[in-house]
């Protein structure tokens, strides 16, 4: 079916989108994923682009354009050519809604326009050993110092995307204990220079799939943060973090949705040009039937991702809508880039094929951004259950 959730202008960024892919990523994105990360000067050429001024207000150099479909394209036309922008859509999906929502105006003159450029990138670091989802849990403190001009943070992160190239990371840390009643109370986020003295990166995890996009551990021995670094109000850190949730899910949703989409494309491409018996491993009924298949999950998965990202364009997006999303996008992908692989046969299992390297990107789907189990327990909430 035709997709009506693009207009013209999306149209020609998806063209400018995948012709910068194809001349400054593909060329060099073995050397890429051999080193486990994008250079960090790739990520000046994205801010040329304009690709991280989108969403920005126009007064701080950004397009000033309210809508999340621009991201979409950007995670489709990746997936499209299997290759990542490193940890730069966490810095733009992630960090900015929170800027931008809870900024004071002198933080968003010192941050958005660096934002914008690319000469000041961002990370969010929620995750803590031990704790996983369980948010309320975190152990990281940050204790308002005696003449209160700066707070002290300790503690440490883990799973921190974009952690190792970040220049400024948004920490959510404990102000206050948790009260009798509310665990969540106490929590507030910062927005944390990484060449403050006492921040340390720790390992660059080794991670199963995503090998480009940097994941690291951080470390906080007391670090002193300006007062003025301060993102919201004290204590109300938790409910920030509930805010942003739905679109980070949908962009979940999305990400999965293209994976399977290009998963299909190289099962065909693969398919037409492998011979066995003599004949193209397309031409056996077997294969066709089972990329037919794939292909009807994958238009509904297009359904619902278009219609989510129309919801949050016009901020009718529900929790339990992106939880949806979600599920169902992700479980699609895992089937489908199996079924993909299994289609390639013993090539499937080389990372030198885009098929192989998509079948590990993608098992993270159901895990972070809250798991398949919490996205399940959400829906069954609203359903009144």
């Amino acid at each position: 079916m035709q997709r009506t959730v693009f207009d013209k202008d999306h149209d020609a960024f998806r063209e400018t989108v995948r012709a910068f892919i194809e001349a400054e990523v593909v060329p060099v994105y073995e050397e890429w994923y051999a080193a486990g990360i994008a250079p960090r000067d790739f990520y000046y050429k994205l801010g040329e682009l304009g690709v991280f001024g989108i969403e920005v207000p126009e007064e701080y150099g950004g397009a000033g354009i309210e809508s999340f479909k621009f991201q979409a394209i950007l995670m489709e036309e990746c997936a499209r050519a299997a290759v990542s922008f490193g940890g730069s859509g966490v810095h733009v999906g992630l960090c900015l809604p929170y800027i931008k929502n809870l900024a004071t105006e002198e933080q968003k003159q010192r941050w958005l326009p660096g934002f914008v450029t690319g000469e000041i990138m961002f990370a969010i670091a929620m995750t803590e050993p031990g704790t996983g989802s369980d948010l309320a849990g975190m152990r990281t403190t940050a204790k308002l110092s005696a003449d209160g001009t700066h707070y002290v943070l300790n503690g440490s992160k883990t799973f921190i995307t974009g952690g190792v190239l970040a220049d400024r990371v948004i920490v959510c840390a404990r102000t206050a204990p948790p009260s009798e009643t509310d665990r969540r109370h106490g929590i507030s986020l910062f927005v944390v220079d990484t060449k403050s003295e006492g921040y340390s990166v720790g390992r660059k995890l080794d991670k199963l799939g995503l090998k480009v996009s940097d994941t690291a551990e951080l470390n906080f021995t007391d670090v002193k943060v300006p007062v003025e670094d301060l993102l919201g109000e004290e204590h109300k850190g938790f409910s920030y973090l509930g805010q942003n949730l739905p679109q980070e899910r949908l962009s979940i949703a999305v990400g999965a949705y293209a994976q399977a989409s290009a998963a299909i494309r190289f099962a065909k491409e693969y398919t037409k040009q492998r011979n066995v018996f003599g004949q193209p491993v397309a031409a056996f009924q077997n294969t066709k039937f089972e990329l037919a298949a794939c292909q009807a999950e994958v238009d509904a998965a297009e359904a619902v991702v278009d219609r989510g990202l129309d919801a949050l364009d016009n901020g009718t997006l529900t929790a339990a809508d992106a939880a949806s999303a979600k599920l169902f996008c992700t479980e699609v992908a895992h089937r489908v880039i199996d079924r993909c692989l299994q289609l390639h046969g013993g090539y499937g299992f080389i990372n030198e094929y885009p098929i192989a390297r998509l079948y590990a990107d993608n098992r993270v789907n159901r895990i972070y951004g809250g798991t398949s189990e919490v996205m399940k327990t959400i829906i069954a909430k609203s359903m009144g259950l």
